[in-house]
């Protein structure tokens, strides 16, 4: 059985939060916070690469539904699927374990930086024409999370 994602960022907090913390009075927040972001930017980058390469799937709402339901294992994620074409996966997630566990630790400024941030990194490893936008999150606050993934009509996959 693998370790749901929801588990995994409960288990990479426990290192994540300290040593973020300790950049952040050492460097400044600015500072720690843009080397965080860029360093898991580039993983995050490589795995959303490597998930639309494994899936091999040129419909965009089918993809990118099948990453979340893997996001949402656990229970982590309740959300209402706004528009699933082949060129559009809109969602809003309603509920989130993910804001759940942070604000629980009262660090959900880290959670946004760690969780929320690499949504962005990964839809840019989908490829040129894949686009994410979303105005608000759970984590900073909102109702829900407005994900909407589009695809641009010039790229290639």
């Amino acid at each position: 059985m693998t370790v749901s994602v929801i588990e995994q960022a409960k288990i990479q907090a426990q290192v994540l939060v300290p040593l973020i913390k300790t950049l952040q009075a050492e460097l400044g927040e600015a500072r720690a916070n843009a080397l965080v972001r860029k360093a898991l930017g580039d993983l995050y980058r490589g795995f959303g690469e490597a998930f639309w390469k494994a899936k091999n799937e040129s419909n965009l709402g089918k993809a990118v539904s099948s990453a979340f339901k893997a996001y949402a294992r656990d229970d982590a994620l309740a959300y209402d699927v706004i528009e699933q074409t082949a060129d559009a996966f809109a969602f809003d997630v309603t509920r989130c374990a993910y804001a759940e566990f942070y604000k629980a630790l009262g660090e959900p400024e880290l959670g946004f930086l760690l969780i929320c941030t690499a949504d962005f990194a990964t839809a840019e490893g989908f490829g040129p024409d894949v686009r994410l936008t979303r105005t608000q999150t759970v984590m900073q606050g909102a109702s829900h999370c407005d994900f909407r993934y589009r695809r641009d009509g010039g790229g290639s996959q």
